[in-house]
């Protein structure tokens, strides 16, 4: 294990995260906040601790894979813990739990809270709050590969690690250049957010920390009914560009950098996305359309909550917990597929449920006929067996978590529905489950053990399980 590697880029980390603190406090000044002062402390402290780090450079820029589950493991745990100070710190979440659970579901673009009225915030502390969700959307040490690239090649494994899906490739050779690609993407899609939610009739500053909120997928609001109060035209603005931020970002790059809309438009994963999205919206719409005046109500509510929980963000126009089970039943299913791998969403990826049941047809053709040799394709590609094991791999240790987890939370207080779908949406980073922890309520209740769980649970979902599951092998500890 390189430790003085890890330690180089955790220091280079903290760089950042007070780079990324300047903002809240310009947000402060403009709207002459007190909550500024607690922003600028926790800046000085990390730019002090930078400056320190930079007297130890590395020993050595060897760079492997385990090293860069390691670093980005803690990475995040670092950037929760910095980012939960200005909420505690300010006295605006006086219990530091609650201010590094809020942390970690911005981060995370979770998108669960511990907050009864979100309203009550200050301007500068309610920014940062949803500006977590857009540092976290396409992943902090994508932005470091961005700007500050490891040399020798070794960037790969951040990014590797960061990244979801079940395999991790580079858009053009150079990896630095395809993180500057993904982050181009990601800025022109989030300004052109902004721009069309002003022209809609929002504030300037609602609309440059909710398009934060909309495109990391995360789901904090600055209003307590989430995005129910705004007008029909926004709301679907809010629909379409959930929908885009649990795209896979390769289609945006066939159409927008590559020119190449045909092979935009035959992406295989986009398109079974978009069929999951318009089959669970029309099968939900049939089924509480007897709770609106219209058939076309129904479906602008369906749509906008089938793409808010299937992108993982969280948002809602109505509280969903209300309609019938059956459609309860199918945004359950839709947390847990998720969005596309190569987005900002979360879940158990799109094209994992693609691979995993082309694999088990496949076994059953075998029953029949032994000698037969056939493999899952995605995009016109064969997938590797190495590849369709480790989703297998995935598959079972989801499962693993996700009981463990559970019991773990059927030792506090709520029900059956209300444990499995807290923890099935930390673990998928949606945010709202139901009853409990449905879209009008709120995580507050649960005891420190069970916050904790659940913030093992949000980090470990949008770190792909492994890197975090890694730091507890004593084997990741030891030396070359």
């Amino acid at each position: 294990m390189n430790f003085s590697i890890i330690r180089y880029i955790l220091f280079r980390v903290l760089e950042f995260a007070a780079f990324f603190l300047i903002l809240p406090c310009l947000v402060a000044v403009i709207y002459r906040e007190r909550a500024g002062f607690a922003f600028a402390a926790v800046m000085v402290v990390c730019i002090i601790a930078a400056e320190i780090g930079r007297q130890f450079k590395p020993k050595s820029n060897v760079f492997y894979a385990r090293e860069g589950f390691v670093t980005v493991s803690l990475t995040w745990i670092l950037l929760s813990i910095v980012g939960a100070l200005p909420f505690y710190i300010s006295g605006e979440i006086p219990n530091f739990v609650d201010a590094l659970y809020e942390t970690v579901s911005g981060f995370t673009t979770t998108g669960a809270t511990i907050l009864p009225d979100v309203e009550v915030l200050s301007k500068s502390v309610q920014f940062w709050r949803l500006f977590t969700h857009w540092i976290g959307g396409m992943g902090v040490l994508v932005l470091i590969i961005a700007v500050l690239p490891l040399s020798g090649g070794y960037n790969m494994h951040l990014m590797r690690a960061e990244s979801p899906g079940p395999t991790v490739g580079k858009l053009v050779p150079r990896v630095q250049t395809t993180a500057k690609i993904l982050y181009g993407i990601y800025i022109g899609i989030t300004v052109l957010q902004m721009i069309l939610l002003k022209i809609a009739g929002l504030s300037v500053y609602d609309s440059i920390v909710l398009s934060f909120a909309t495109m990391g997928t995360g789901g904090f609001g600055v209003l307590n009914s989430s995005i129910g109060s705004y007008s029909i035209v926004v709301q679907n603005i809010f629909t379409v560009f959930m929908i885009l931020g649990g795209m896979n970002f390769n289609v945006y790059y066939l159409l927008i950098v590559a020119r190449k809309p045909k092979e935009a438009i035959k992406h295989e994963e986009a398109r079974v996305y978009l069929c999951i999205i318009l089959l669970a919206s029309a099968l939900i719409a049939w089924n509480v359309r007897g709770y609106y005046s219209s058939m076309a109500l129904a479906f602008k509510d369906a749509i906008f909550q089938v793409a808010s929980i299937g992108s993982s963000t969280g948002f809602s126009t109505t509280d969903f917990d209300l309609w019938p089970w059956f459609s309860k039943a199918i945004l359950f299913v839709v947390m847990i597929i998720g969005a596309c791998a190569g987005s900002t969403g979360g879940g158990f990826k799109v094209s994992r449920v693609m691979i995993l049941l082309q694999d088990a047809r496949h076994e059953l053709i075998r029953v029949v006929h032994p000698q037969i040799v056939k493999k899952p394709h995605i995009e016109g590609r064969a997938v590797e067996d190495g590849t369709v094991r480790s989703i297998q791999s995935y598959l079972m240790i989801y499962l693993l978590i996700s009981v463990f987890s559970f019991l773990l939370l059927s030792m506090d207080k709520y029900d059956f529905t209300t444990n499995l779908s807290a923890v099935m949406a930390n673990l998928n980073n949606t945010g709202p489950g139901f009853n409990m922890v449905g879209p009008v309520c709120n995580y507050a209740n649960y005891s420190i053990v069970s916050k904790f769980v659940l913030m093992f649970d949000m980090i470990t979902g949008r770190l792909e399980l492994l890197p975090m599951l890694i730091l507890f092998s004593p084997k990741t500890w030891k030396k070359y």
